[in-house]
């Protein structure tokens, strides 16, 4: 029997060992940490988006420079079929209002533990506590056990699942990059995505206002608008809205030291009602109260358009306008390690459409370690899910052809 090493314990990594398993090869699963899937137990403490319902042309836009790559395998194994899936582990899922997917559970922790019992009864095994090392001379994998001891497994075809970098304390570290590139393979460096950004608060700013919600607000950025919410931070602002923008915003960054945000902080009123209403006198209120009262601003708002020194003395109509285009200069990414996901990785140019590596014979990848991002919205699992039954597709030909 043909045997399988999957190294990464995630969602990519073990659909490919379920496919495998099922088309009757040996898969054995290794992972660095002492449980599987921790990111995704993570995720599923937001409710587990697994995916969209929207239809797939636009689903498909979602993942900008990388959708002709992903096109093929996510046509393959759609959002349609993830829910399926899903429901044939026994956990029925629900569209929301906005159109994401989710378990009826909200949780993870039912669909892994009914998961890992269908891999368990299809024989697939789990090395935990392994930490991947790359491979050695013999081309042999090596892995480091708990014990410290090394263990260096032969098996027919490998698939990388091992994740991007985000959240590293939960076992995606970014590590593999140095074993890839010792073999000449070209890899986008890894950057956070759906990450917060570090602005210069004032101390008196940051003293005040740092944990507090900014709701509704609706950011604009190079020609995109999405209305949310973003949470003020001790160094800067985050929040789902910020998500949204942040690989615009992350590349500008990059290539201009820094950026401006542009934040409309009473979306759902006109310009020009809200420059009516600021006409009133202050009658000897302060800014605060006047806008709190006049505008129905929320504290944290006020506080920002107090950040700008000149607001007090502005006429209604130029404080109309500031309050619907409030910029906001951002200086940098959060870390890594902070972020929901991550860009970059391996270059697709390195595989072939089966998801091999062209210069590694046998040696396939498959979820975020490939040069890919995308917003939250179920469009990073469902990316993940698709590249994993891809390359399960891939190593079954690659088996059956040697």
């Amino acid at each position: 029997m043909a045997s399988v090493a999957v190294i990464g314990g995630g969602p990519a990594g073990l659909i490919a060992a379920e496919k495998l398993a099922q088309a009757g090869i040996s898969v054995t699963v290794y992972d660095r940490k002492p449980s599987l899937a921790r990111k995704f137990l993570m995720a599923g403490r937001g409710g587990l988006n697994l995916t969209h319902s929207e239809d797939l042309a636009t689903f498909m836009a979602r993942y900008g420079a990388a959708e002709k790559k992903l096109t093929a395998y996510i046509n393959a194994f759609t959002p349609t079929a993830l829910r399926e899936w899903c429901e044939g582990l026994g956990e029925p899922v629900f569209v929301g209002s906005s159109g994401r997917v989710f378990p009826k559970s909200m949780k993870a922790s039912p669909l892994l533990r009914a998961w890992q019992l269908r891999l368990a009864k299809l024989g697939v095994e789990f090395r935990l506590q392994r930490d991947w090392r790359g491979w050695n001379g013999a081309g042999a994998l090596v892995f480091i056990n708990a014990e410290g001891a090394e263990e260096t497994p032969t098996p027919d075809a490998t698939l990388l699942a091992l994740g991007g970098a985000s959240w590293p304390r939960l076992g995606s570290d970014g590590s593999w990059t140095k074993y890839l590139t010792d073999k000449n393979i070209a890899i986008s460096p890894l950057r956070p995505s759906n990450c917060g950004f570090t602005v210069q608060w004032s101390d008196i700013f940051r003293a005040k206002y740092a944990g507090q919600p900014v709701k509704p607000v609706a950011l604009s950025f190079n020609g995109q608008r999405i209305a949310g919410e973003a949470m003020l931070t001790n160094n800067g602002i985050e929040g789902g809205a910020v998500y949204a923008l942040s690989s615009s915003l992350r590349e500008a960054i990059a290539e201009q030291g820094s950026t401006q945000l542009q934040i409309d902080l009473k979306p759902g009123l006109e310009q020009a009602e809200l420059s009516n209403r600021l006409t009133e006198s202050r009658r000897g209120r302060s800014l605060s109260n006047f806008l709190r009262q006049e505008a129905s601003l929320s504290p944290a708002a006020i506080g920002l358009l107090q950040e700008n020194q000149s607001a007090k003395n502005m006429a209604a109509a130029e404080l109309a306008a500031l309050i619907k285009s409030f910029p906001l200069t951002l200086t940098g990414t959060f870390d890594i390690d902070r972020a929901i996901s991550s860009a970059g990785g391996i270059a697709w140019d390195e595989v072939d459409e089966n998801l091999m590596l062209k210069r590694l014979t046998g040696v396939f990848a498959a979820g975020e370690m490939l040069d890919w991002e995308a917003p939250t919205g179920g469009y990073l699992l469902q990316a993940c899910f698709s590249t994993g039954v891809a390359a399960a597709e891939g190593i079954s030909l690659f088996l059956n052809n040697k």
